[in-house]
């Protein structure tokens, strides 16, 4: 696969994987809970990171938003700035990876455009690594008090938006390490001190002057040696007087 090729392929996966990340902050349901009757689902319980709501069997929902972010519990104030922390860092990471992609004419030379898609991959595993880590903070605390037996409050289990920050997180992590790769290309290209143009014309002469050389030693040593007469030949016995 060629360093184009890989770098929109990369670019596919961070950006898809960002959006998914994204999706997740409005999502409702991060954590669902339902009351089943004998027939019907009686109510269904549902949270996310800002609010807490209730629908019941008519589809009316009841919501509360959360009352004070200082009396929140910590793992939720976590969870919050671990998701606004990977939505800013995509935003960031998707516009140094359209400046330093090989297929856009901004950048500058092929070694800073390198630098720059490699910062950028950088940017997008950090995102993966700080979704990641909220959402799975998150299914913690929800597992830990649903096997907890102790536990007598209302149980909940795992909402879609986890496994969307999940799949999302993934998506980012491998699309930034297939950024972070253009780095070596970058490193073992700028050892030359030619551009890519000017160094495919200097290999092209020096390659031309290899083949040259040996030909010009061929028809040197094939050249017979000058033939040499004695002088005595040229001259008469006129020539003395």
């Amino acid at each position: 696969m060629s360093s184009m090729a890989r770098e929109i392929l990369a670019f596919i996966l961070t950006t898809s994987g960002w959006v998914l990340v994204s999706s997740t902050l409005p999502t409702d349901y991060w954590k669902v809970s339902s009351i089943d009757g004998t027939v019907i689902t009686t109510a269904t319980f549902w949270s996310n990171l800002w609010k807490t709501c209730v629908t019941d069997s008519t589809g009316v929902s009841n919501c509360k938003d959360f009352p004070s972010m200082l009396a929140l519990d910590g793992y939720i104030q976590v969870c919050r700035g671990l998701m606004i922390a990977a939505v800013c860092l995509g935003f960031f990471g998707s516009i140094f990876a359209l400046i330093g992609m090989k297929c856009t004419k901004i950048g500058g030379l092929d070694q800073t455009k390198a630098r720059i898609v490699s910062f950028a991959g950088v940017n997008f595993v950090c995102l993966g690594l700080c979704s990641l880590t909220a959402c799975s903070l998150y299914a913690h605390r929800i597992t830990s008090e649903f096997f907890d037996p102790m536990f007598v409050a209302q149980k909940y289990e795992l909402g879609a938006a986890l496994f969307i920050g999940w799949a999302g997180s993934t998506l980012c992590i491998l699309g930034g390490a297939l950024f972070c790769l253009s780095l070596s290309e970058g490193m073992s290209s700028s050892s030359s001190p030619y551009p890519p143009d000017r160094r495919a014309f200097v290999n092209s002469g020096v390659s031309a002057m290899s083949r040259a050389a040996p030909q010009s030693q061929s028809s040197h040593a094939r050249r017979p040696p000058p033939e040499y007469t004695s002088p005595s030949q040229h001259f008469d016995k006129n020539a003395y007087v």
